[in-house]
């Protein structure tokens, strides 16, 4: 049995079961910092002769409890005529957690204790078998005040800037991926959030053969995720993989801090990289139809309709009014986005009345188009070493001259947002004027980072994408960017599997005058295939 007790000395609550099973669910302990205890302490009897066990602490640790007394009862009966319980208590044990080991451990980014279980565990203490008389002397509201104190000299050395959340990652992987894909897509993830201006502590793993439907991951894993959490200060659970609005609550509801998705990430990277109307145009409306069929289940403070007084009758919920105001605003962005599209129409026409051909860069995100945009126009377009730096197309003129006849001619050299695999449907279809650059040019160049690991999957996920356009894109030139970067094995790779590709280093300014030879091959040829 488990009684939990505030510092007023006051039983909150009593559970049947280990400290483990009765546990205070996250939502309904008090709120508390880093730099603090729940205010709550867990006395708990046990029936072996024996310390707290790893779930216990684990628990304890969870709930970040001031303390965890637990009491090992001895010579536990049943009298003959009234059938009452007899024993006593033989020794007791007091546990809590410690902060003057954590702050090493948070400062490496690496937990120091590991239980038989596999959950990763804070730095806890256990004290020596003691007597109940030895028990209750202990002064509990010192050892909790002295400990707060700790925790928050802790804090205060270890707080980084507030606008930054604290992320924590975690990876399941399926028999869909192998192990390098994986482990590709995580270091990826973490790029994400890094751009999007998250420090990632930690990433958790685990390989199932299914998601599970409530959680995404089993029920342990969840609780190491919760643990970990707590343990780190994370203050943002991010997944590798879309989750169900029935998922984020159960998530939220079981580890106690923020859970989103990758989606979730991209969309904020959008929402802060978008600069010209179009662009925040887009990422809003793409914002709103992802968060629309999510609305559901935030709260009892969504709707009135439900049992009991009151609550019956003809009205309309808080929910339905919102989602009716959110599909009303869906489709007043996607009337202006059809305006912009038209606009972008007339332009193109305008340019194809003057035949002028026009090629567009296309490539995995950071690949390195905006800075090939700069550096055959000298051009002035935001580059970065970061994921989605450049949202909005912009196009910039270049004059090629053809060495057969020397003849020179203009064209339009159009820079677009960079892919990623398994790019959300809502980016797709709100991103559609942007991507409509793409299916309206002359040609391509496709552009590929070959420092990446990963830079034979990127290929397919730009040419997965390029095929669930509705326009078939015109034809497209290879271009290996980021040479100088690369060691002789895998050079010679890429040459051997395409050998028609352009090698270059757009930032070293290498291999460029072969680059607009090959350019101009491909523009005779698209406007001979016309």
């Amino acid at each position: 049995m488990c009684a939990y007790l505030n510092r007023r000395g006051q039983v909150i609550r009593v559970g049947v079961g280990t400290p483990r099973q009765t546990q205070i669910p996250p939502l309904e302990l008090p709120r508390y910092g880093a730099e603090r205890l729940s205010g709550i302490r867990c006395i708990a009897t046990h029936l072996k002769s024996e310390p707290p066990n790893d779930g216990a602490l684990t628990a304890m640790a969870l709930q970040r409890l001031d303390a965890l007394v637990v009491l090992n009862i001895t010579g536990t009966g049943f009298t003959r005529r009234g059938g009452g319980a007899t024993g006593y208590v033989k020794e007791a044990y007091l546990a809590h957690l410690t902060p003057q080991e954590s702050q090493a451990v948070l400062a490496s980014g690496n937990l120091s204790k590991v239980g038989s279980s596999g959950v990763q565990s804070p730095s806890w203490n256990v004290s020596p078998p003691m007597s109940l008389d030895e028990l209750t002397q202990q002064d509990f509201l010192d050892l909790v005040e002295n400990l707060e104190a700790e925790f928050q000299r802790e804090f205060v050395a270890q707080q980084v800037d507030i606008d930054h959340d604290r992320v924590l990652i975690v990876g399941v992987m399926t028999d869909e991926k192998s192990h390098l894909e994986f482990h590709d897509t995580l270091a990826e993830l973490a790029r994400l959030v890094d751009t999007a201006g998250g420090d990632v502590l930690q990433t958790v793993q685990q390989k199932r053969s299914r998601i599970h439907p409530q959680t995404v991951v089993g029920e342990g894993k969840v609780q190491e995720v919760a643990l970990t959490a707590q343990t780190l200060g994370a203050t943002l659970v991010v997944f590798d993989r879309d989750l169900s609005p029935a998922q984020v609550r159960n998530l939220e509801a079981q580890i106690g801090v923020r859970v989103v998705d990758r989606t979730e990430v991209i969309l904020d990277i959008f929402a802060q990289r978008a600069q010209s109307r179009a662009g925040k145009l887009q990422v809003e409306l793409a914002q709103l139809e992802y968060m629309l069929p999510r609305l559901t289940g935030r709260g009892q403070a969504m709707s009135r309709l439900g049992g009991g007084i009151g609550t019956r009758g003809p009205g309309e919920t808080k929910l339905e009014t919102e989602r009716r105001a959110i599909q009303r605003r869906i489709s007043r962005l996607q009337q202006e986005v059809n305006q912009l599209q038209a606009h972008r129409s007339r332009l193109r026409q305008r340019r194809q009345h003057r035949e002028v051909p026009s090629v567009a860069l296309v490539g995995y995100t950071n690949a390195g188009k905006s800075t090939l945009l700069n550096a055959l126009t000298n051009a002035e377009v935001y580059t970065a070493d970061q994921l989605f730096a450049t949202l909005d197309p912009t196009t910039r003129r270049l004059v090629i001259s053809y060495a057969e006849t020397g003849e020179t001619q203009e064209i339009l050299l159009t820079d677009t947002v960079g892919f990623i695999h398994e790019l959300p449907a809502s980016l797709m279809d709100a991103f559609r004027a942007t991507l409509e650059e793409v299916t309206e040019a002359d040609a391509l160049l496709h552009l590929v980072d070959l420092s990446h690991p990963a830079w034979l999957s990127h290929i397919r996920s730009v040419r997965d994408i390029l095929a669930q356009m509705p326009v078939t894109p015109g034809p497209a030139l290879v271009v290996f960017n980021k040479i100088d970067q690369v060691n002789s094995e895998t050079l010679a790779l890429a040459r051997e599997e395409f050998p028609l590709a352009v090698f270059i280093s757009a930032s070293q300014r290498l291999g460029l005058e072969t680059l607009r030879h090959r350019l101009t091959q491909l523009i005779q040829y698209a406007v001979d295939s016309r």
